[in-house]
């Protein structure tokens, strides 16, 4: 009960987050030179067809009007028509939206599993040739942009060794299982055809690395620095003096104090995945939401800018959320915290 109120709260917080950054939006989606309307039918139509269309928009209205207007068709899952497109933004999104999830989910599972074990081997292997390498891998990890990371992979694994494919979701004479989720490997186990997860995963590999590296890297970087600061505290030296296994203090009474601030900087890595993967999306031919809102700022779709960074901001707050609610496990002063303030 104590820690559903943590949640609650937790929740609360993010709906006037969300608010504030619809307010955001919406400024800068009316502070940016020409005519919403005049850009929503088209420079070619007529003066009756643009003020038929601002009466629509709501646009002879004061500014809070507008806004209330807005606020209450985007909660609607009303965003408006894509000038890109021609199409509902809401359905551009539900089309486009769970590439780039699942993409940014393998990611962060690459960023969670391979942060972890590499920094507590570092950790283990404190000032040896196994933390050397893994601090040297950590530091080009960091400083390298993901896209370069996409080029290599590309270049080595698609072109030169012919291991995985470069572009797509899934090879062309292959057919798309039926859509559930939207997440290709999910949709294609539901429906029972093996052989198109497999080449799914193929296909999801190289990006889903590249986008993981920094993540990666920097989540073993943070591991092996709590780690090796934990080693040094009373409890572990207690622990070693009665006897227990190294491992077992390493596994069981180390990782899971040091995996707070990992899973913090992880969390908002994960998070910042789906807005990152613009380059590798084009790199890849990857359809995504980060692709979309691209090519939706070149065009100067502003409904569909505004839908992306709405979307981008959604995803933020839910790993937050999510996060907090992780680090409330594994720290038990945060659940205290929460039931004083009860």
């Amino acid at each position: 009960m104590r820690f559903l109120y943590f949640f609650v709260r937790r929740f609360l917080h993010s709906i006037f987050v969300l608010l504030g950054l619809s307010v955001v939006i919406y400024v800068i989606s009316r502070i940016v030179p020409g005519d919403p309307a005049r850009m929503a039918v088209g420079y070619q139509a007529p003066q009756w067809v643009v003020n038929n269309m601002r009466e629509y928009m709501h646009l002879n209205d004061t500014i809070p009007v507008q806004f209330f207007y807005w606020l209450r068709s985007a909660l609607s899952g009303d965003l408006g028509i894509s000038l890109l497109t021609r199409r509902p933004v809401i359905d551009d999104i539900r089309q486009v939206f769970p590439a780039t999830l699942e993409l940014a989910l393998y990611a962060g599972l690459i960023m969670a599993i391979g942060g972890i074990m590499l920094g507590t081997l570092s950790a283990h292997h404190k000032d040896k040739w196994v933390d050397n390498v893994v601090r040297v891998f950590a530091y080009m990890g960091i400083v390298t942009p993901a896209f370069v990371f996409g080029i290599v992979f590309t270049l080595v694994f698609g072109f030169w060794l012919n291991w995985l494919p470069t572009i797509g979701r899934i090879s062309p004479d292959l057919t798309s299982p039926p859509v559930v989720t939207g997440l290709m490997t999910v949709d294609s186990l539901l429906a029972g055809k093996p052989l198109i997860f497999i080449d799914a995963v193929k296909h999801l590999l190289m990006p889903s690395i590249a986008l993981a590296m920094a993540g990666l890297s920097q989540g073993a970087r943070i591991t092996r620095a709590t780690m090796s600061d934990n080693l040094g505290k009373d409890y572990i030296a207690a622990e070693r003096a009665l006897g227990i296994p190294e491992r077992q203090v390493l596994w069981k009474f180390l990782l899971k104090p040091s995996l707070i601030p990992t899973v913090s900087i992880l969390g908002l890595d994960i998070a910042a995945a789906i807005g990152n993967a613009f380059l590798l999306e084009l790199i890849f031919s990857w359809p995504g939401v980060s692709r979309y809102g691209v090519r939706a700022m070149l065009a100067k779709d502003l409904n569909a800018i505004s839908a992306v960074v709405l979307i981008l901001g959604l995803a933020f707050v839910v790993v937050n959320i999510c996060v907090d609610l992780v680090v409330g496990i594994l720290d038990p002063r945060i659940r205290l915290s929460a039931q004083r303030n009860e």
